[in-house]
């Protein structure tokens, strides 16, 4: 069997080295325009920073697992296709802000619908609303080519920074096919892929539009569940409560479980808010205002996490941070990723260099193209404002802290845990202020080196 993913991605790249790694007797080759991303995928310094990947490529790469751009020759000769392509929120047009942008998706159908010369299995790996397979299968059959097209939905579950632990050992693997008999014998062709290393009673089977829903309801979830701690964390702070304690509490109960209710400065990444927000257009357009509203009130909630942090930094500092140096310690969304997708350090960061903040950055894995490309993309720098000769970005967390008025915690990397805070207070100017966006620091301990220091819902 030869496998083709469109789509060198955080979820195509990995996705496909696990399948190659897993099984040998498939050809597993992933295409992608985007040349230096390929180059990337082919050197010794991968685009992609995930725990354990790089074990995983090296594995199959040049064995049974290719990258390259030859976008044409990799779906001219697969029999199953992957599409594994971004699906961002819309900025323009109808649904603008909301609904997916389906323009790669469909680009990508077209290109498949031109290029194959026989009998298909496309699969939607990408996060897409529902009834987009419809969609793809139309253009598919609209080419008027005497070929057969079966479409799949394969959703991905992956946690960035988890991400190859998720692949060897998921809690399912979902496939949604059509209810027919070509449509059972593709779900069956893709069950066998999985069923190389994934426990057949792990992989759940569905019709196509159980499957797209169950992607973006799932997202809907696990976010709702962190804009309700968060909002919790809020009375903490107004009552002296602990958020950790409370949510301790409630996660001993088998009924709600401790997963997902870690309080912190916002939640990020690719999937949670696209996806509220693209649930959130889908029940607009079919008439449900009511749930549409539900929803959408746990990416406000999320939003304004962020701001009350910024505003209780500016307040803590005496009412101002006009050119005063704030050293923020992580820029990706989470730790044991270089993934900077709708970080809050991005918000936060913007929000302060509006106060006139001297922002000084470090993050292990995130580089100063990718910081100042973000905050470039949130309207940090424009109209040209004077606000880049502010940012800095540092190598070392050392130098970065170095003089600063305030510490700001905003992504959780274990390295954060064990800086020397003493080394640290003593070089920054007093009162020395530490604000933990990820309550990953012992307070109590801080305050005994002198810092002045704050978590989220913490007394």
């Amino acid at each position: 069997m030869k496998i083709c993913c469109i789509g060198a991605g955080y979820v195509g790249g990995p996705t496909m080295a696990m399948i190659a790694h897993k099984c040998d007797d498939i050809q597993v080759t992933v295409v992608d325009i985007n040349e230096k991303r390929i180059a990337a995928w082919n050197s010794d310094e991968l685009p992609i920073f995930e725990p354990g990947l790089d074990d995983v490529v090296k594995h199959a790469r040049g064995k049974n697992l290719f990258f390259t751009t030859e976008v044409d020759k990799g779906i001219r000769e697969a029999d199953i296709i992957f599409i594994s392509v971004n699906t961002p929120t819309k900025t323009y047009g109808v649904g603008a802000g909301k609904a997916a942008d389906l323009k790669y998706i469909e680009l990508c159908a077209r290109r498949i619908a031109e290029v194959a010369e026989d009998d298909k299995i496309v699969v939607e790996k990408s996060t897409l609303p529902v009834r987009t397979a419809e969609s793809i299968r139309r253009i598919l059959e609209g080419a008027g080519k005497s070929i057969k097209f079966q479409v799949l939905s394969n959703p991905e579950f992956l946690a960035e920074g988890t991400a190859v632990e998720d692949l060897e050992a998921p809690d399912r693997v979902l496939i949604g096919g059509e209810d027919s008999e070509a449509g059972d014998k593709a779900v069956q062709a893709l069950v066998d892929v999985y069923a190389h290393w994934v426990p057949r009673e792990r992989i759940l089977t569905t019709n196509v539009w159980s499957s797209e829903l169950s992607k973006l309801t799932a997202n809907a979830f696990l976010a709702q569940r962190i804009s309700s701690i968060n909002a919790i964390s809020e009375l903490c702070e107004a009552t002296g409560a602990d958020v950790d304690q409370v949510a301790h509490a409630i996660g001993t109960d088998s009924r709600v479980g401790p997963k997902f209710l870690k309080s912190s400065v916002g939640f990020g990444g690719s999937c949670f808010q696209k996806d509220i927000l693209n649930l959130v257009y889908l029940c607009e357009h079919f008439g449900l205002p009511e749930v549409a509203a539900y929803w959408e009130q746990v990416v406000h909630m999320n939003d304004h996490q962020k701001e009350r942090f910024v505003k209780r930094i500016v307040r803590t500092l005496f009412n101002t941070v006009s050119g005063k140096k704030i050293a923020v310690l992580g820029f990706a969304f989470k730790k044991d990723t270089n993934d900077t997708r709708e970080s809050p350090a991005i918000y936060v960061c913007r929000d302060l260099l509006r106060e006139h903040a001297q922002v000084a950055i470090y993050d292990p894995k995130v580089n100063e193209e990718s910081v100042l490309r973000d905050l470039e993309e949130v309207g940090t720098f424009e109209p040209d404002n004077g606000k880049r000769k502010h940012v800095s970005v540092y190598q070392d967390p050392y130098e970065a802290v170095k003089d600063a008025h305030a510490v700001v915690i905003l992504t959780e990397w274990d390295e954060f845990r064990e800086l020397d805070y003493q080394r640290i207070f003593d070089t920054m100017l007093k009162p020395a202020f530490i604000f933990d966006g990820r309550n990953i620091l012992d307070l109590k301990e801080l305050r005994k080196i002198g810092f002045e220091a704050s978590g989220i819902g913490k007394p």
